[in-house]
C-alpha cells in the first residue's frame, strides 16, 4: 500500500484543489469495505457532547464546501477549524488542520486521475507513454519552458474520474444496493442482473478544468477520442473481465460487469464522438447518404423532412405552409446497423492531433471523419441506437433563433434579405419577396411575425413582469365541494357555519361517552376543536407541488403563490382562481393536524357585458380588480392547482396559465434516520414515467398570412450581391458526390477547433 499521507492526499481534497495529484489506491475490496465503515461510524458520532444537529462527517463535508466556494488557501481553511475547537464546548471532534479533516474523507476513495496530455492533443502521457517527456506523434514538449527551474508545468492535464470505484461505492449502500438489483428477482437466461448500464453525457466537456470564458478556443474537437480512451479502457475491462463488488443488501462478493448503453450531447458535439460530420450537404446522420437538402444563396436547408412523418400525417398533405407541395416521399427513421459498419470499415488511417503537418484531414463517404474510440467496444458496433440529441439544447438554439427573428436581432434574425431573395428562387410566399425600385432600393414588406419598434417595447415591459413558479404541478386529487340547499334553492350555509359546530360537538361526546365505536379518534379530536395556538408558515409542499405566500412571491423572482381550486358556484362547479395568502396548521387532540390554505379569490363570476374572465384554446384571461369569496378563503392542500400568472398584453388583464408536467427539484423523500433506509417497500423503489400525460396540440394552418398590412413597409437602400451564390468552400458547405476521396485535399479539410468561429454558439 502507498504511503498513507500520499493517499491522504487523493480523497476529497483532491477535488478542491487542482495542485494536489490524485493517487491511486491498491486497497484490497475488504479493505474499502472496513474503511467505507469508519466512514460510517463517523457519520454517527456527535461533534460534540449533546450536538443533535451535526456529526463529525457533516461538519467536514460542509466546512469543505464553505472553503471550495470562498476560494479559502489551507491557512485560513487552517484557522477557521482552530478557532472552531475553540468556540465549541470541550470534548468535541473538530479537525485541528486541513490534512486531518482529508484523513476523515480519504477513506471514500472517489479521488481522480490527473494525466498529462499533448498540447496538440495527440496523445495522453499514460500507461506506454508514462514516461516520455514529448509527444511521440508531434515531438512537442510535454511540459512548459521552465528553464529546469522548479517543478514541470504540464501544457494541459486531463482529469478523469474512475468508473469502478464509484460504482463499488454505490454497491456498499444497502440502500442503493437493494435498487441496482431491481432485476435480480425475474433474471433472463439464468444471467446476473446487478450489473449497471451508463449514458455518456457530453455537454460543455473540458477536460483541462479552465471554466473560463475563453475555454471554447481550447475545445479537442474530434480529437475527444484522445481524451475518451482512459474511459474506454475500463469500460472495456468492466465488460469483459468486471470486477470483484462487495453487495451491501446481498452481504455477498460478486463479479460486477458494466456496458455503455448510449451518448447524449448537443449537434456539434454528436459530429465530436460519433464521427459523423454535422456540417454540409450532408450532415443529416438520418439521411446519410441520400440526404433532403436544398442549397439556398447562403445555406444549406433540409426543408423536405416531412417525408419522415408517418403516412397519413396530416402536414403531408399541407402545400402554402411548407414549400408549396405536398409530400408523397417515404423514408424509415431506422438505420441499418449493417450500411454503417460497412461504411465504417472504409475508414482507415486517420490520425489524431492538431499538429501543423496534421492540419487538413480526410473526409470518407459519404461524411466520416473518423471511426468513434466507442467502437471498439465489443458490443457498441451492433446497437441500433447509440447517440441521442439533447432536447434542451436544441429548445434553447430554437428559442434563441425564433425571439432573434421576432426581434430583429443582428446576429440571430433569420429573416435576411438572402432569405427573402431564397422565397423568390423557389417560388413561395410571394408577398414577400423584396421589390426594387429605379433608385437601387428596395421595398421589404413586413413579415407577420415581425415586431414593430412600440411592440418590441411591449414585449420586453412583458418579459420583465413575467415571473414562474419553481416546480410544475403534478396529478393532484380531485375532490368536490358538496354543499346542502334546501327544497326552494335557498343556500343554508350560514346557518350550518353558526349552529353545526355546536350540535356536532354534542353528539360526538355523547357517543363517546357511551363507548360508541362511531365516535373514534378523528371524529372526536375534530369535534372538540382545535388548539388554539395555530402554526403559521410562508409555504408548503404538496405532491411535489411548492406553493409560497403571495408575500413571499415579492420577495423573489419566480411565483409560485398563484391556486385554482374547483368548488360550487350557484350550484355548478366553477374554476376559483386566486393566490395563496396563508398556511395554517392546526392541530388536534390525540396527535391529529390538519393544514388549511387561505387563499384570496378574484371575481370570475361575471360572464356578461362586464366578463370577468375570457377563455380561449391555451389561455384563461381574468380580471384581478375584484375580489370574490372573502368570506370563504380556506381550502385544503390537496383541492389546490398551481397556476402563474402573466399581463395580458391583448385585453389588459392578467393571464393564468396552469402549470402542467412533472415539478423540478421538488421530491417528497420519506425521513431515514441512523444513516439506514427504512425497510419499507414505498421508500425503495424505482420510478419510471412511462408516457407524458399532458401536451399542447400544435396545428400549422394552411391558410397563412406572412405578411402584416398595418404597418409600413421597410425600405432598404443598399443590400448586399443578393444574385450571387453562396461559395461552399467559404462556407464550409461542400456537396460530397462521387468525386469524394479518401486522399487529403483542399476541399475535404476538415477544420479543427482553433479554426471555428469564435462567434458562433457551438457549446460543445
Amino acid at each position: 500500500m502507498k504511503d498513507k499521507q500520499d493517499h491522504d492526499l487523493g480523497g476529497i481534497d483532491a477535488l478542491v484543489e487542482d495542485r494536489i495529484r490524485a493517487e491511486a489506491t491498491d486497497a484490497t475490496q475488504g479493505e474499502e469495505v472496513r474503511n467505507f465503515q469508519k466512514l460510517l461510524n463517523d457519520s454517527q458520532r456527535e461533534l460534540y457532547p449533546g450536538s443533535e444537529d451535526y456529526t463529525l462527517l457533516k461538519f467536514v463535508i460542509e466546512a469543505f464546501n464553505i472553503k471550495v466556494t470562498s476560494h479559502w488557501t489551507n491557512k485560513s481553511f487552517n484557522l477557521f477549524l482552530k478557532f472552531q475547537s475553540r468556540l465549541l464546548p470541550k470534548g468535541n471532534l473538530v479537525p485541528k488542520s486541513t490534512y486531518e479533516a482529508r484523513k476523515i474523507l480519504s477513506d471514500l476513495g472517489l479521488s481522480y486521475e490527473l494525466i498529462d496530455a499533448c498540447i496538440n492533443d495527440c496523445v495522453l502521457f499514460w500507461k506506454e507513454n508514462a514516461m516520455l517527456d514529448r509527444c511521440p506523434r508531434c515531438n512537442v514538449s510535454r511540459y512548459k519552458i521552465n528553464c529546469d527551474k522548479g517543478k514541470k508545468i504540464p501544457h494541459k492535464i486531463l482529469r478523469y474520474f474512475p468508473l469502478t470505484p464509484r460504482l463499488r461505492r454505490l454497491f456498499m449502500s444497502r440502500m442503493i444496493s437493494k435498487a441496482m438489483r431491481w432485476h435480480v428477482e425475474n433474471p433472463s437466461d439464468g444471467e446476473e442482473s446487478r450489473h449497471p448500464t451508463h449514458r455518456l453525457a457530453v455537454d460543455g466537456f473540458n477536460p483541462f478544468g479552465n471554466m473560463s470564458n475563453s475555454y471554447r478556443d481550447k475545445q479537442p474537437g474530434i480529437d475527444i477520442d484522445v481524451y475518451m480512451r482512459p474511459m474506454v479502457d475500463e469500460l472495456k475491462e468492466l465488460w469483459q473481465t468486471g470486477a470483484l463488488t462487495y453487495d451491501a443488501f446481498g452481504r455477498e462478493y460478486f463479479r460486477m460487469r458494466a456496458a455503455l448503453s448510449w451518448t447524449i450531447h448537443d449537434w456539434p458535439a454528436f459530429g465530436d464522438i460519433s464521427g459523423w460530420r454535422t456540417k454540409g450537404h450532408y450532415s443529416c446522420y438520418t439521411c446519410n447518404d441520400e440526404p433532403y437538402f436544398e442549397s439556398l444563396r447562403s445555406k444549406t436547408a433540409y426543408i423536405n423532412h416531412r417525408c419522415y412523418l408517418p403516412e397519413n400525417h396530416l402536414e403531408r398533405r399541407k402545400r402554402v405552409a411548407y414549400n408549396g407541395k405536398q409530400e408523397k416521399r417515404k423514408r424509415s427513421l431506422e438505420l441499418p446497423v449493417e450500411k454503417i459498419q460497412e461504411q465504417l470499415n472504409n475508414i482507415t488511417g486517420v490520425i489524431l492531433g492538431k499538429y501543423p503537418t496534421n492540419k487538413k484531414r480526410p473526409r470518407y463517404k459519404p461524411n466520416w471523419t473518423k471511426i468513434s474510440i466507442l467502437y471498439e467496444l465489443p458490443y457498441f458496433k451492433d446497437k441500433k441506437f447509440r447517440h441521442n440529441i439533447d432536447v434542451m439544447h436544441v429548445e434553447k438554439n430554437f428559442s434563441e433563433n425564433l425571439i432573434g427573428t421576432m426581434l430583429g436581432i443582428d446576429g440571430k434574425n433569420k429573416d435576411t434579405d438572402k432569405a427573402r431573395k431564397d422565397l423568390e428562387d423557389k417560388g413561395i410566399r410571394k408577398e414577400l419577396w423584396l421589390t426594387q425600385h429605379p433608385n437601387g432600393s428596395y421595398i421589404k414588406p413586413r413579415a407577420s411575425f415581425s415586431l414593430t419598434i412600440e411592440e418590441r417595447e411591449a414585449f420586453f415591459e412583458f418579459l420583465k413582469s413575467v415571473k414562474y413558479p419553481d416546480g410544475y404541478a403534478a396529478n393532484i386529487s380531485r375532490e368536490h365541494n358538496n354543499l346542502l340547499h334546501i327544497s326552494n334553492g335557498q343556500d343554508i350555509t350560514n346557518l350550518q357555519r353558526k349552529h353545526f359546530p355546536k350540535w356536532f360537538k354534542e353528539q360526538i361526546n355523547r357517543l363517546r361517552a357511551n363507548n360508541s365505536k362511531v365516535a373514534n379518534d378523528e371524529l372526536w379530536s375534530l369535534a372538540n376543536g382545535p388548539n388554539l395556538l395555530v402554526k403559521e408558515y410562508s409555504g408548503c409542499i404538496v405532491n411535489g407541488v411548492r406553493f409560497r405566500t403571495r408575500e413571499e412571491d415579492n420577495r423573489r423572482k419566480t411565483q409560485n403563490s398563484g391556486v385554482l381550486a374547483e368548488g360550487d358556484h350557484e350550484g355548478k362547479i366553477h374554476n376559483f382562481y386566486g393566490h395563496l395568502i396563508n398556511v395554517w396548521e392546526f392541530e388536534y387532540m390525540c396527535q391529529k393536524k390538519v393544514i388549511l390554505f387561505q387563499c384570496e379569490w378574484y371575481n370570475t363570476g361575471n360572464t356578461g357585458r362586464n366578463c370577468t374572465i375570457r377563455t380561449d384554446k391555451y389561455c384563461t384571461s381574468i380580471d384581478v380588480k375584484s375580489r370574490w369569496y372573502q368570506s370563504d378563503p380556506f381550502i385544503l392542500p390537496s383541492h389546490a392547482k398551481q397556476v402563474f400568472y402573466l399581463k395580458d398584453t391583448k385585453w389588459g388583464r392578467t393571464l393564468a396559465s396552469r402549470a402542467i408536467g412533472p415539478a423540478k427539484g421538488v421530491f417528497d423523500v420519506p425521513e431515514v434516520r441512523d444513516g439506514e433506509p427504512s425497510d419499507l417497500e414505498e421508500s425503495s423503489e424505482a420510478f419510471q414515467q412511462e408516457s407524458i400525460s399532458s401536451t399542447l396540440p400544435i396545428d400549422i394552418e394552411d391558410d397563412i398570412r406572412y405578411h402584416r398590412e398595418d404597418v409600413e413597409v421597410e425600405v432598404i437602400e443598399r443590400v448586399g450581391p443578393l444574385h450571387e451564390t453562396y461559395d461552399e468552400d467559404d462556407e464550409d458547405h461542400e456537396i460530397m458526390g462521387d468525386n469524394i476521396n479518401n486522399e487529403v485535399g483542399d476541399d475535404d479539410e476538415v477544420p479543427d477547433a482553433d479554426d471555428m468561429d469564435p462567434d458562433m454558439d457551438y457549446d460543445v
